[in-house]
């Protein structure tokens, strides 16, 4: 009994103690959680419009957040483009051929220009699109189109990285438009009602801006660009020109016009003789005088 009552005061201090921890315990956590409401609401008055909506209507929400879900891409996304230099037996067989080709795989031909240098010397090139998963099949029958490949040239760009990126700032950009537009559903003030609408209007830009990225990246990656540049050299061989062989056609021609040349010579001499009539009469007049003075002359001096 002694040694009871000796230990019934040292257990009853620490009964006391034990408790007064856990109330101070109790008072240290509610203080925390005081504090971090306290801070999430001096954020939302200090900070711009958007901000603090935001944080009003996010204070009945828990303070920690699960993690957005990573974004996956099953395949790669690469950019292809081919350039070819073929040599060419026939050009334009070989192009009638390459679009049939085209149309066989579902691709379309975007440029086509064709060039000649005399006779001897025809190219042209080609720009086609192709979608990705006919692009290696259709690069092979090209090739076997060829007499000679020039030149092949491969090259891939790897999108995904962009790709992705841009995917997460839409989704991030689609999450503040629906908000922003929750916000503007509740607005009371006509200032909070149009600082809402102008920052709407700015995240509906930039959304449209990403989603024209993403349609680019889509296209060039489902349709492989293919630029073909074709040369046909021929060898000319000279024929025989059957019209300057003609002798007798060039005989009569040649005839006809000695009688033209002969005509008009007969005609230009009736024209002047007809025309200059008046002067040559009186040039005869003056001769005929001329030549009687003359020979009076010489009778005078033949008497003497």
């Amino acid at each position: 009994m002694k040694k009871l009552k000796r230990r019934f005061p040292i257990f009853f201090i620490i009964l006391l103690v034990y408790l007064s921890g856990c109330s101070a315990g109790s008072e240290e956590k509610s203080d925390s959680t005081a504090k971090s409401n306290d801070m999430a609401m001096d954020a939302a008055k200090s900070g711009s419009g958007e901000q603090a909506d935001f944080y009003a209507g996010e204070t009945g929400k828990t303070e920690n957040t699960a993690e957005p879900a990573k974004i996956k891409v099953q395949n790669q996304m690469v950019i292809y483009q081919a350039d070819l230099q073929l040599r060419v037996k026939e050009f334009d067989q070989t192009v009638r051929t390459l679009e049939e080709k085209v149309i066989k795989y579902g691709g379309y031909i975007t440029e086509s220009n064709v060039s000649k240098e005399g006779n001897e010397q025809v190219s042209g090139s080609i720009k086609i699109r192709i979608p990705q998963k006919h692009f290696q099949a259709f690069l092979h029958e090209a090739e076997s189109q060829a007499a000679e490949v020039l030149q092949r040239n491969i090259t891939g760009q790897d999108v995904t990285e962009e790709y992705v990126d841009l995917e997460s700032r839409l989704k991030s950009k689609r999450v503040v438009e629906e908000r922003l537009t929750t916000f503007m559903k509740s607005a009371v003030k006509t200032e909070d009602l149009l600082k809402i609408s102008a920052d709407l209007a700015v995240v509906q830009e930039e959304i449209e801006s990403i989603e024209g990225k993403m349609k680019f990246l889509e296209n060039q990656t489902s349709l492989s660009t293919v630029n073909i540049t074709l040369y046909e050299k021929k060898v000319v061989i000279p024929t025989i020109d059957k019209d300057k062989l003609n002798t007798w056609e060039k005989t009569k021609k040649q005839f006809m016009k000695s009688i033209n040349m002969l005509l008009v010579g007969l005609s230009g001499l009736v024209v002047f003789i007809i025309g200059n009539l008046p002067v040559l009469a009186i040039l005869l007049l003056l001769g005929f005088l001329f030549v009687i003075i003359y020979r009076r002359k010489k009778n005078r001096n033949r008497s003497e």
